[in-house]
């Protein structure tokens, strides 16, 4: 059995990493992977077309100046895929460039196509449903209030549950390695996730950093800790050193996969808050019971239009699955180191505000799945009822 994937950005390879290892568990044939991924799909058996990081940009000012690159990309990749004529093309997320694939494939023949992660038609632009629909077959939806919207748009739609809520929680034993690891002892630690695109961590950086100056000076003993995802590693190591506090910078370079993302994870835990970039980070966060602030800017142009599109008054998954508005957000011109330092403040000196958000978070982990089958067997388990579903 051939499966094509296609992951553009990192929480996208983790999908199709789980989702690959859940293929291979319950296939009763012998499975060959295509198509693009990252570090982890790669490690799952997936030697990808071109770098994954090519088509790890956002928003309409990011992507305008590499659009012909991205155009042909979407040529190669298509032909690749029509060339190749797998089981099943799985594109993962990144729609703006896996729908376009997908939508050239299925022009050309009757090769099943699956896309992994609904879109936010409930969020904005609820027509993309219907129009996504005349080249998709499947949609495998990570919240459970997202198969409605797909198949009122004549799409199967399997609710496989979040990833987040199969990671190992982190033990004690753990956190505190990992506290006298960083020489940090009992103090207070501040975890900074700036993004993991280029783009986001040159802007949101120089915001993040001013913020931590309050921070500092309301608790002069707390460490900043800061992961960098792999592909933006040096820019964050290069952007924090300006940054007050001696950040501590834990940077992926020439570890595995698995042991880079175990040691997010313990770093997760071992927060006692968190800011981080608006995305699915924040239920990584939540999964570890972190309480946290989000904040988010892009480019003026993107927050224009997209701001404009937007139907929800809250972006942040905590919030929309427990419907309590918890977490603090700061989007667009909102996005200030003053009331962002403010938010943070008040997480650290108010442990009734960190237990509204911890409330909220175990609800949403219990609503997303945790305690059930793991998403990626979930989600290779409806892949192959699909693919036989077709087949008969």
């Amino acid at each position: 059995m051939q499966v094509y994937l296609i992951a553009g950005e990192a929480s996208g390879d983790k999908l199709g990493a789980a989702m690959m290892n859940g293929l291979k568990a319950l296939a009763e044939v012998e499975i060959t992977f295509l198509g693009v991924g990252g570090p982890l799909m790669q490690a799952e058996g997936l030697q990808s077309l071109f770098p994954m990081e090519e088509l790890s940009v956002m928003g309409l000012a990011e992507v305008l100046p590499k659009y012909r690159a991205l155009m042909r990309r979407i040529e190669e990749t298509a032909d690749d895929v029509l060339r190749t004529r797998p089981d099943v093309l799985i594109t993962i997320d990144s729609p703006d460039f896996s729908l376009r694939v997908a939508r050239r494939v299925k022009a050309s023949s009757d090769i099943r196509t699956v896309h992994y992660v609904a879109p936010s038609v409930w969020a904005w632009r609820p027509g993309r449903a219907a129009k996504m629909a005349k080249s998709i077959d499947q949609v495998l939806a990570l919240l459970p209030f997202e198969p409605p919207y797909m198949e009122a748009a004549g799409m199967r739609c399997d609710f496989v549950g979040h990833p987040a809520v199969a990671e190992p929680v982190p033990t004690d034993k753990d956190v505190q390695d990992f506290r006298q690891k960083h020489q940090i002892g009992d103090a207070p630690i501040v975890l900074v996730l700036p993004g993991s695109r280029k783009g986001e961590v040159s802007r949101l950086t120089p915001v993040f950093g001013q913020a931590l100056d309050p921070v500092l000076a309301a608790h002069p003993t707390a460490r900043i800790v800061v992961p960098a995802a792999g592909g933006v590693a040096d820019a964050v190591q290069s952007a924090v050193a300006t940054w007050p506090g001696n950040p501590i910078v834990l940077n992926p370079r020439g570890m595995q996969a698995g042991e880079a993302e175990a040691r997010k994870r313990i770093a997760f835990a071992a927060a006692d808050v968190a800011l981080a970039a608006s995305g699915t980070v924040s239920l990584e966060l939540a999964a570890v019971g972190t309480p946290m602030v989000i904040a988010y800017d892009m480019n003026w142009f993107s927050w224009q239009i997209l701001s404009r599109m937007v139907r929800l008054e809250t972006v942040t998954l905590v919030n929309l699955v427990s419907e309590r508005l918890v977490v603090p957000e700061f989007l667009g011109p909102k996005c200030k180191p003053a009331p962002i330092a403010k938010a943070l403040n008040a997480l650290l000196d108010d442990p009734a505000g960190r237990q509204d958000q911890l409330d909220a978070m175990a609800e949403t982990m219990q609503a997303l799945g945790r305690g059930a089958e793991p998403p990626g067997l979930r989600a290779a388990r409806a892949v192959l009822d699909g693919v036989q579903g077709a087949i008969t």
